[in-house]
């Protein structure tokens, strides 16, 4: 099968490079693989360094102005390497295969695959679920209700959740725990909870309310609590609230990490504390490191935690909740222990990545038959 995966994100991408590097890698011993990137974005690079994997430098812009001359190099593309699937991953992408195919004597089978919550009531929508869709897939039970609701409703639609590497993804020996937590924390961590998340710095991850959670507890507690948010720096508003919930240098920002493990699994739990989230790749890495996640009810998040036995769940923005989860984690630190046991558990059982594919791979497998 040759398959094309398309994505528009110029830089980081996020959880959209993830997905795509992991089918991509997971799939390529088989089939012929290639990405449709931007060469400025993190997933060019990712699917570059898989053996087997084509990394095409391809943009797609949302001027006007742009889009015959890389509609024109997308429709070459695609007609000269006659693709049996093309996977888009967002609506530039999406629009953009849309006008390539038009008109196309051999048109692939388009999956799309709904990564977040965004609003699908929209004419491209309807364009795109009439013209350049055969299958959907939804990555959480959360987005598949949402479409249920929209233009793609008659289309098959399949739930597969993100799937991981977890032998990647695995706790790490004790014995090389303690420089990790030099290294992040510094030599002050002995005998504090220490929290990670690899969500990002924007507000609407919502740190910030888990830092004012910290920051409104007893002082003794306050100060057994550290806080390890990896991502792009923050700016000087958001070192300011930090600031005025009295946790200044209790915050560690150690950058955006090509590799989180290290990072996180020094960690006593995660969090996932987002306004809005579809799935959720962060929290599913954190827990295959063994870490218990705290976790919004935002969206699919829920999705990923049994609340009470691998995790927590808090309303969203509910500062109160976030401190009483803090100081339940300060309380039992051996049924924190054991939270992170059973969430390695689960990730095993529920997470893995050869499963992911395989049911990726039978969506394509009913596209083309279909």
């Amino acid at each position: 099968m040759k398959i094309l995966y398309t994505n528009f994100h110029p830089r980081n991408g996020g959880g959209h490079a993830t997905y795509i590097t992991s089918l991509a890698r997971t799939l390529s011993g088989a089939h012929q693989i290639a990405v449709a990137t931007p060469g400025t974005s993190r997933l060019f690079r990712y699917a570059g360094a898989v053996p087997g994997v084509q990394a095409v430098d391809m943009r797609f812009s949302t001027r006007l102005s742009s889009w015959l001359g890389e509609r024109t190099a997308l429709r070459r593309l695609i007609a000269r390497q006659q693709y049996d699937i093309i996977h888009v991953n967002g609506s530039a992408d999406h629009r953009q295969v849309m006008l390539a195919l038009a008109g196309l004597r051999r048109r692939p089978r388009v999956v799309f695959t709904k990564h977040n919550d965004h609003p699908l009531d929209t004419p491209g929508h309807w364009l795109r679920a009439r013209l350049a869709t055969d299958r959907v897939i939804a990555v959480s039970d959360y987005v598949r209700g949402l479409l249920e609701h929209s233009p793609y409703r008659r289309l098959p639609i399949d739930t597969i959740r993100h799937g991981i590497d977890t032998d990647y993804f695995a706790p790490l020996a004790p014995q090389a725990l303690d420089a990790l937590r030099d290294r992040y924390f510094g030599a002050g961590w002995h005998g504090k909870l220490l929290l990670g998340s690899a969500g990002g710095t924007d507000y609407d991850k919502g740190w910030l309310d888990l830092v004012a959670a910290a920051g409104s507890l007893p002082a003794v507690q306050r100060g057994r609590i550290l806080i390890l948010v990896a991502g792009d720096p923050p700016n000087e508003d958001k070192l300011a609230r930090v600031r005025a919930a009295g946790m200044q240098g209790q915050v560690v920002f150690p950058g955006l990490l090509d590799d989180v493990r290290d990072a996180l699994a020094c960690c006593h739990a995660g969090f996932v504390l987002s306004y809005r989230e579809a799935l959720s790749y962060a929290c599913r890495e954190m827990m295959s490191l063994g870490l218990p996640a705290l976790v919004s009810s935002a969206g699919g998040l829920p999705e990923n935690v049994t609340d009470g036995a691998d995790g927590w769940i808090v309303p969203v923005r509910d500062v109160p909740a976030m401190a009483a989860a803090l100081q339940a984690m300060l309380e039992d630190p051996v049924r924190l222990a054991s939270m992170g046991v059973a969430a390695r558990r689960k990730a095993v059982d529920d997470f893995g990545l050869a499963a992911f594919a395989q049911a990726t791979l039978g969506v394509y497998r009913g596209a083309l038959g279909g």
